[in-house]
Formats: C-alpha cells, structure tokens, sequence
C-alpha cells in the first residue's frame, strides 16, 4: 500500500487516468468519427493524454484549492 502522504499524487494519478481516457475517447471519436482502427488512434490519444494530464493536474489543484476557497463561504 501506498502512504497517505503520497494521497495527493494518487489523487492526481487516477484522476489524470480516467479523465484523460474519457477525453481521449470522446474528442478522438468527434475528430475521426467511427473509423475500424479507432482503438490504436485512441489509445495512441490517451497515452499522450495522460503525459500532459498528470502533470497538469498537480500544478493546478493547488490553484484550483485557493479558487475554490475564495468563492465559498463558511457556515
């Protein structure tokens, strides 16, 4: 098992993985539409997506945490 200090890239990780394969996917299909070698494109797309949405994601979410806490307000 992994530590709970490390939560946060395992956020970022499964977060980066399912968003980028959905992504991925859907914009893979708009470009090309229901082609026979859909699933080498896609995957080749989802790769690549990945390596830009797992970094991405831990430079933004702290960004994000200050965005989030400036528009709410406490109870």
């Amino acid at each position: 098992m992994i530590p709970a200090k490390y939560g946060h890239y395992v956020f970022a990780f499964f977060m980066a993985l399912l968003m980028s394969c959905i992504m991925s996917l859907v914009i893979t299909i708009f470009n090309v539409g229901l082609v026979d070698n859909l699933l080498f494109i896609w995957l080749k797309a989802w790769a690549f997506a990945f390596c830009v949405a797992f970094p991405t994601i831990n430079v933004v979410a702290p960004i994000v945490r200050k965005l989030v806490a400036l528009v709410m307000t406490k109870d």
